[in-house]
C-alpha cells in the first residue's frame, strides 16, 4: 500500500512542478523538498487497509511547508511519529517565508490540534494509524511578492485546470491504495474533494466532515477538540 502512496504523489508532484501561476511570485511544493520525510510518513503509516482517510487542504506554512507531512507541527511528526529528516530549501525561497525543516521555531496551530487531539487518544501513533490515515488534497503553496498566503479561489481558474486534475488523481489513487470505510474532510471543502474522487472512481464509502482546525475559525478557537471528537463519535468513526 505504501509503495502505492509514494508513486502517487510522486506522480502528483511531476505534474504540479513545471506549473506557473501569473499572482503567486512563490509557490512552494514540499513533496519535493521535503520529499525525505514526506515518504517516511507514507512508509510508515500508509502500509495495509485503513477504515478512515480523513483529507485535509493544502500545506499551513509552519505545519507541511516545513516537515512534508500533512498539517505536519513539528513536535507531533517528530515525538510523537518519530519521523524526523533533512529537509532542503524550495528554490526560490520567499526571505520571509523561510523553510527551515525540523529545526523551525514556528507552531502550526492547526496542526497542534488535530494530531494533539489523535496523540492523546492513541498516545502510540502506531495504534492511531493501525486504522486511519491524513492526507492533504494538494501539497502546493502559494504566496505573493510580500509573502501573504494566496488561496486556491484567488488564483485564474484556468490555471488551477490542471492542479485540480493531478491533485483529483492523486486522491483517486489513495482513497485505491487505502479502501477506506469513512472519507473525512477536514473542513467542508475537503468533503467535497473526496465526494468527487469517490464518485469518479465509483467507490462507496461513508462521507463526513469534521470542523477544520484553523485558527481563523471562530468556531475551532471555541474548543476544536471536544467538537471534532463529538462529531467523529455521531459519524460512528469513533
Amino acid at each position: 500500500m505504501s509503495k502505492a502512496l509514494i508513486e502517487a504523489a510522486r506522480v502528483q508532484a511531476d505534474r504540479l512542478r513545471p506549473l506557473s501561476f501569473s499572482k503567486a511570485a512563490y509557490v512552494y511544493l514540499p513533496t519535493d523538498y521535503a520529499r525525505i520525510p514526506h515518504e517516511k510518513y507514507l512508509r510508515r503509516f500508509g502500509k495495509g487497509r485503513k477504515r478512515v482517510l480523513m483529507l485535509g487542504m493544502n500545506p499551513g506554512p509552519y505545519g507541511m511547508a516545513q516537515t512534508g507531512v500533512p498539517f505536519g507541527e513539528i513536535p507531533a511528526v517528530r515525538d510523537w511519529m518519530g519521523i524526523s529528516a533533512k529537509v532542503v530549501k524550495p528554490e526560490p525561497e520567499h526571505p520571509k517565508r523561510p523553510v527551515d525543516g525540523f529545526d523551525c521555531a514556528r507552531s502550526e496551530v492547526s496542526g497542534r490540534r488535530l494530531w494533539g487531539l489523535f496523540s492523546e487518544k492513541y498516545p502510540e501513533a502506531d495504534d492511531f494509524f493501525a486504522e486511519h490515515f491524513v492526507a492533504n488534497y494538494c501539497p502546493l503553496v502559494w504566496m505573493s511578492e510580500t509573502g501573504a498566503n494566496i488561496t486556491p479561489d484567488k488564483l485564474p481558474k484556468e490555471e488551477m485546470v490542471p492542479v485540480e486534475a493531478a491533485c483529483q488523481e492523486h486522491l483517486e489513487r489513495v482513497i485505491a491504495a487505502l479502501r477506506p470505510e469513512f472519507l473525512i474532510g477536514v473542513g467542508a471543502y475537503a468533503e467535497g474533494k473526496l465526494k468527487e474522487a469517490a464518485e469518479r472512481i465509483g467507490y462507496e464509502a461513508k462521507l463526513g466532515k469534521i470542523l477544520h482546525p484553523s485558527p481563523a475559525s471562530p468556531a475551532a478557537n471555541r474548543g476544536w477538540a471536544e467538537a471534532a471528537e463529538k462529531q467523529l463519535r455521531a459519524m460512528g468513526v469513533w
